[in-house]
């Protein structure tokens, strides 16, 4: 019977214009009454109670990656430190589509007091973890609560906020996903070095009730029941399709020959699953991944936007360090201070960029033209980064970061107002999935062909790579004048490469923007 239901529902899409005509007239309620909410009213209203699950799941994976030094020296078995931040990853990912599956047919802040409620139980067992093995494993416990913190919030903005004003709020989560990045690491440091590794687990049990009573002040809205059936084999197939991936993309971002045959392995084993996913989400009743979104170009254009973005901006914070230390001598204090303007310039281009969608109801126009001033940018830098100080590299990543901010938010709203209220929590969880994964394989992709231009330029430098890295540039003082010159030139040349590569991912985002259907709400 349930399954008939849900075909029903299925079987009954609706338009791109007439589900944004049921969004804004769902959202234009937000409490009881019916009514709409004074502005001011709703911002104290929704925005609070948004802001700080976003902020729990956006800080805890920079403030573990803090951390992992110690917890490694702690717990012992150095070589398995990765399997912490590894396995959050994968249950992350895997959480999301759940939870915005299940967001949808039982209602949103239901879901999120479960999400908080299981992070939280995961952070105080994390805490009490006698080793490595077990810490892993309650990290997975956390990752599933905490996959559905991001899905959850950028939900509750579409079921909560009239479409023109999710622009605003949009731009206002960007500004605390970047602040959490920045914050995260400082507080990691801190917590550890101040109360033990366990106070960066244990920290998040008052702040996840406190973002409990918040939740408690958004309007309960009626769920749609219709679809009450859950795609279990989706499910199974889907984490056969995401672990095995996320695992290859870290086993190949070491770099080492050894780990290739196993790399590709995976990603074999993966893309089965994936062929077996498409399957069996086409002839489901109730799909975890509704096939129909993926119909619509405005989507499947947006998801790809999100995984370009993704690969671009988390390689150019992983990678930027490890510049500023082989070949600036930066110390980590003062890379963590250049990057400042780089995470800055994100939060700064997204609330810029919400502020006039709001005003002028234009969308797919910002990327449109930030992205290929940043791809601009990007290729400029790869050429003239030897030729700028260490005053003047900060403030050229702010100038590309606020032009990459015009993306993750039209990126959403791009999305919610396709898929209609119906499907809220199932299109904020694939935006959510793809940068995810976009993230994940730009990282790896940018890390092997940084290494591959060293070894093939030459071996011994490629060696030297990790101790430079280890001690800067002060680790080939030994070396002659002349060879310490080359072994600096080629070590720029790797990294005007990687350059180039993340310069080659905000260019295909900007062909996915430029040709965006849905330009305006």
């Amino acid at each position: 019977m349930n399954q008939s239901v849900d075909q029903a529902a299925e079987a009954a899409p609706q338009s791109p214009a007439a589900e944004t005509a049921a969004d804004a007239a769902a959202a234009a309620s937000p409490g009881s009454t019916g009514g709409p909410a004074p502005e001011k009213l709703l911002f104290l209203t929704v925005f609070p109670s948004i802001m700080l699950p976003m902020f729990l799941a956006v800080a805890d994976q920079t403030i573990v990656a803090t951390a992992l030094p110690t917890i490694a020296s702690d717990l012992g078995e150095i070589q398995r430190a990765s399997w912490v931040v590894v396995s959050y990853l994968i249950a992350n990912t895997i959480a999301a589509p759940v939870y915005g599956r299940l967001g949808d047919t039982f209602g949103r802040r239901p879901m999120m007091f479960m999400a908080l409620g299981i992070f939280m139980v995961g952070s105080v067992l994390c805490a009490l973890s006698p080793n490595i093995e077990w810490l892993t494993a309650f990290r997975v416990l956390q990752g599933f609560g905490g996959g559905g913190l991001m899905t959850l919030s950028q939900a509750l903005i579409g079921e909560a906020v009239p479409p023109r004003e999710r622009g605003r709020y949009q731009g206002y989560l960007a500004g605390v996903s970047v602040s959490s990045s920045t914050f995260g690491p400082v507080a990691g440091g801190y917590l550890t070095q101040a109360f033990g590794w366990q106070s960066i687990f244990l920290v998040n049990v008052p702040l996840g009730l406190v973002a409990m009573l918040l939740v408690l002040r958004l309007a309960s809205r009626p769920a749609d029941r219709r679809r009450t059936t859950f795609d279990i084999p989706g499910l199974v197939l889907f984490i056969m399709f995401v672990s095995p991936v996320i695992l290859a993309l870290e086993q190949l971002q070491q770099m080492r020959t050894s780990t290739v045959p196993m790399a590709l392995g995976l990603l074999a084993f993966g893309i089965i699953s994936l062929v077996a996913l498409l399957w069996q989400e086409s002839r489901s009743t109730s799909p975890l991944i509704p096939p129909r979104l993926f119909r619509e170009p405005s989507i499947w254009r947006s998801d790809g936007l999100a995984a370009c973005h993704g690969a671009a901006l988390v390689s150019l914070i992983t990678f930027l360090p490890i510049y500023l230390r082989a070949v600036r001598g930066a110390s980590p204090a003062e890379t963590g201070l250049m990057l400042l303007p780089l995470t800055f310039g994100i939060g700064v281009g997204s609330m810029i960029t919400g502020q006039i969608v709001t005003r002028t109801g234009r969308t797919a126009v910002f990327p449109s033209i930030g992205l290929p001033a940043a791809t601009l940018g990007l290729f400029l830098l790869a050429f003239w980064t030897p030729h700028l100080s260490v005053e003047v590299l900060p403030w050229a990543w702010c100038a590309i970061a606020i032009c990459m901010g015009t993306v993750m938010g039209v990126v959403q709203l791009t999305v919610q107002s396709v898929a209609g209220p119906r499907r809220l929590g199932t299109g904020a969880a694939m935006v959510q999935f793809s940068r995810s994964v976009g993230a994940a394989f730009g990282t790896a992709l940018v890390a092997a062909i940084l290494f591959a231009v060293l070894a093939s330029s030459d071996r011994e430098t490629a060696g030297l790579f990790g101790t430079i890295i280890e001690q800067g540039p002060d680790a080939i003082a030994t070396l002659a004048p002349a060879r310490q010159v080359i072994v600096h030139a080629e070590i720029a040349e790797a990294f005007r490469s990687a350059l180039l590569t993340i310069a080659t991912f905000t260019g295909i985002a900007t062909l996915l923007a430029w040709t965006m259907p849905l330009r305006r709400i």
